[in-house]
């Protein structure tokens, strides 16, 4: 018990030491003169992708899988992840890589157990997600750049979020043609990560307007408590990932909003995602309570101020950005702090 309490911690200082540096890395980026400039936060300005989406989101997805899963082996993923990235803080690119590649490995071949266990549209999505994250791991271990696979990252964020939607909403009626519609949009997303931004870019934006017409979060936006919040962040995020769409092709062709495109996907729509989640996930994941209020609704606010700034100025925006994760994981503390006083029902998942 002290052993696993133990790996547990280590594991979680990992990954806030990734979601830490990449967020450092990409103030840095952004313009803002931080007080200095250690070697760790050097790597993390170059790799501030892979600290992001590998290091930080893959872990956490990964443990969330794992958790599920109920399969000790499935934990090597995120436990390999989160050593990726203090391996590149620590310039030891290669090693990064190589954990980065067994973690997308590994995380596959659970999704695949995912599937044998409960053969449904959403969990072939899910491994469909999987399998983007490996693809991206080895494009990255073979090229060392990030831009040549960032969309494959993306690509797994976005197909893992449908996956999870899709299950959501597997109850409700849909038009005939629905699910096809959003085959056929993550086919065109995967070509694009592939081979055409502008592809990727109008995927995006197609998928924006698929979730927006089918997803339950249109209904439960009309509830209270819990529910809405969590239909509020989903919706406000789909708005992000259709403006993330149509930069990504811009970008693509040329524009000068390449920030924009990135920002707009990755804290516009997947962390809309994750702060609409997290009221939920936390508890089936760590065992501890979360007691939901009306605080809830300040990070969402900011988040979204924020990414309105960013479009006018990207020092002030990203500085915004950071401000808008520091209150988010306060209000998350006060609110478990909360829960431990005064027990209250547990969080459904419904929106």
């Amino acid at each position: 018990m002290v052993k696993a309490r133990a790996a547990a911690s280590l594991l979680v200082a990992c990954i806030a030491a990734a979601l830490l540096s990449a967020v450092s890395g990409g103030l840095v980026r952004a313009g803002v003169a931080l007080p200095a400039m250690p070697q760790w936060l050097g790597q993390a300005v170059v790799d501030h992708a892979a600290l992001m989406i590998g290091a930080f989101m893959g872990t956490v997805i990964g443990v969330e899988r794992a958790v599920a899963l109920k399969w000790r082996p499935a934990w090597i993923a995120p436990v390999a992840s989160a050593a990726a990235g203090i391996a590149l803080l620590a310039a030891t690119r290669e090693l990064a890589c190589a954990l980065f590649v067994l973690a997308g490995a590994v995380f596959c071949a659970a999704s695949v157990l995912v599937v044998m266990r409960q053969p449904a549209r959403h969990t072939s999505l899910l491994l469909l997600g999987a399998l983007c994250w490996l693809a991206g791991n080895v494009g990255f271990a073979i090229t060392g750049t990030q831009p040549a696979v960032v969309q494959s990252w993306f690509a797994f964020l976005v197909i893992t979020i449908a996956a999870e939607r899709l299950e959501m909403t597997r109850l409700m009626p849909r038009r005939r043609g629905a699910f096809a519609a959003l085959m056929g949009l993550l086919a065109l997303l995967i070509a694009g990560a592939a081979a055409s931004g502008v592809l990727f870019g109008v995927a995006l934006a197609g998928l924006a307007a698929w979730f927006l017409q089918f997803d339950i979060a249109r209904r439960t936006v009309k509830a209270e408590g819990l529910s809405r919040y969590m239909a509020v962040c989903l919706l406000g995020g789909y708005g992000w990932l259709a403006l993330a769409g149509l930069a990504w092709s811009a970008a693509t062709l040329g524009a000068p909003v390449r920030d924009l495109a990135l920002h707009t996907l990755g804290l516009g729509f997947v962390f809309s995602m994750m702060l609409a989640h997290a009221p939920v996930i936390l508890p089936a994941v760590t065992g501890l309570k979360v007691r939901y209020g009306a605080a809830f609704y300040v990070p969402l606010a900011l988040l979204h101020a924020s990414l309105a700034l960013r479009l006018v100025s990207q020092r002030e925006g990203a500085l915004a950005n950071a401000a808008a994760l520091a209150v988010f994981a306060g209000v998350m503390a006060v609110s478990v702090s909360r829960a431990r006083a005064r027990p209250s029902r547990p969080a459904s998942r419904c929106a």
